[in-house]
C-alpha cells in the first residue's frame, strides 16, 4: 500500500476523533497505554506476591536482585517468575490474535480458536503421547505447535476454495468450524482409547501458566516475536480493510496480502500461546471488546491496548484462581471461564451489535 494510501486508511481509522486536536488525541491515547503497562506490572507483581506461601515484598526483591538460596528465593525464582513471565507473554498473544481474528472475519464473536489453532494442537499432541510415547511438555509443546500451524493451514486453504484465491470472512469461519470440529473428534477418539493421552490432554484442556519452566518459554518466545511483528506490519492493511474491500484496493492494498499476513499473525501467536499454556478461551474474545472504547478501531492502537490487557486479564485471573482454592488452586483457563461465560453471554444478548 502507497503513502496516500496509508494515510487515507489511518485517517479514516480515526475519524470517530477527528473533531478533536490532534495532540489531545495522542496524549489520551498513551495515557491508557501507560496505564495498562501500570495495570500488567501490577499484575504482575502480585502473581510473584500472592500464592499457596504468600512472600512478602521484601523478600520478593531480595529473590529477584540477591538471592541466597532461600526458600523464598526459590519459589520467587524457580516457580512464580517463570509462571508470571509466561502469562504475559500468553496474554499478549491471545489478546493481539483476537483483536486481529474479530477485524479480519468482521465477527464481533470471533475469537483466536476460530482458525482450528487450538483443536489442532490438541490432536497432534495426544498423537504424539499415544505415537511417540512423548509426555513432557517440553517435547509435546513442539508437536501441539505444529499441528496448530497445520491446521491453520487447512482452514485458509478450505476458506480460499471457489473464491479466486481470496478467503472471505463468511468462508474462513465456516471452514475453521469445520476442522475445529474434525479435529475434536479426531481427538475424543484417541483420549477415549488411551489412559496417558487421557491425563494429558485433560490437564492441558484446562489452560494453565502454571508448572512450565523458563524452558518452555524459550522454546515459543521465537514464535511469538514473529507472530507480533507480522501483527504490526498488518495493522495498515488491516485499517484499510474495515473500510471495505473495494476501498481497500482502490487505497492501493492488496487484499489477499493482508488476509494472508493476518492469519499468519494469529496462527504463530495462538499456536504458540496454547501449545504452552493449553486451551485458554474468552481472553481473545473479551480484551477487544473492553479497549475498543478507549482507542477506537485503528488497529495501529487497538492491538497494543489489547495485548496489554490481555496479559493483565490473564495474570489476574491466575491470581484469583490461587486464591479461591487455597492451599490448592483453580487453573487460570477454569477462572476465565467463569469470568468470560457470562460477558459471552451479555455480548450476544446486546439490544445493539458490535459493529466492525
Amino acid at each position: 500500500m502507497g503513502v496516500a494510501g496509508r494515510t487515507s486508511a489511518n485517517a479514516v481509522a480515526s475519524g470517530c476523533e477527528a473533531s478533536r486536536p490532534l495532540h489531545a488525541i495522542r496524549r489520551r491515547r498513551l495515557l491508557i497505554l501507560l496505564a495498562l503497562v501500570a495495570a500488567v506490572a501490577i499484575a504482575a507483581l502480585l502473581s510473584l506476591v500472592i500464592g499457596a506461601k504468600n512472600v512478602p515484598l521484601g523478600d520478593t526483591w531480595h529473590a529477584l536482585t540477591a538471592p541466597t538460596g532461600t526458600e523464598n528465593d526459590i519459589v520467587i525464582r524457580s516457580l512464580r517468575v517463570p509462571r508470571t513471565v509466561l502469562g504475559v507473554l500468553a496474554g499478549i498473544a491471545l489478546g493481539v490474535a483476537g483483536a486481529l481474528m474479530q477485524g479480519h472475519t468482521r465477527n464481533p464473536l470471533a475469537d483466536p480458536g476460530l482458525l482450528g489453532v487450538t483443536q489442532g494442537a490438541a490432536f497432534a499432541m495426544v498423537a504424539a503421547v499415544v505415537g511417540l510415547g512423548v509426555t513432557e511438555p517440553y517435547g509435546y509443546i513442539w508437536f501441539g505447535l505444529a499441528g496448530a500451524l497445520a491446521a491453520s493451514a487447512g482452514v485458509f486453504a478450505l476458506g480460499t476454495v471457489g473464491g479466486r484465491g481470496t478467503p472471505t470472512p463468511v468462508t474462513l469461519a465456516l471452514a475453521g468450524a469445520a476442522v475445529s470440529a474434525f479435529m475434536y473428534a479426531l481427538t475424543s477418539a484417541i483420549v477415549l482409547l488411551d489412559e496417558r493421552a487421557m491425563d494429558t490432554f485433560r490437564f492441558w484442556q484446562a489452560g494453565a501458566i502454571a508448572g512450565r519452566g523458563g524452558g518452555v518459554i524459550v522454546q515459543v518466545l521465537p514464535f511469538l516475536a514473529a507472530g507480533l511483528l507480522l501483527a504490526a506490519a498488518n495493522t495498515t492493511g488491516l485499517n484499510a480493510l474495515t473500510l471495505g474491500e473495494d476501498v481497500a484496493r482502490s487505497l492501493g492494498g492488496s487484499v489477499p496480502r493482508t488476509r494472508a499476513v493476518g492469519i499468519a499473525a494469529i496462527t504463530l501467536l495462538t499456536g504458540a500461546a496454547v501449545a504452552a499454556c493449553g486451551a485458554i478461551a474468552f481472553v481473545g474474545l473479551i480484551v477487544p471488546h473492553l479497549v475498543r472504547p478507549l482507542c477506537g478501531p485503528d488497529y495501529r492502537w487497538l492491538l497494543p491496548y489489547s495485548g496489554l490487557a490481555g496479559a493483565a486479564m490473564l495474570l489476574i485471573a491466575d491470581v484469583i484462581g490461587r486464591i479461591v482454592a487455597r492451599p490448592g488452586e483453580l487453573e487460570v483457563g477454569v477462572v476465565l471461564a467463569l469470568i468470560g461465560a457470562p460477558f459471552f453471554v451479555a455480548l450476544v444478548r446486546r439490544r445493539k451489535p458490535v459493529r466492525l
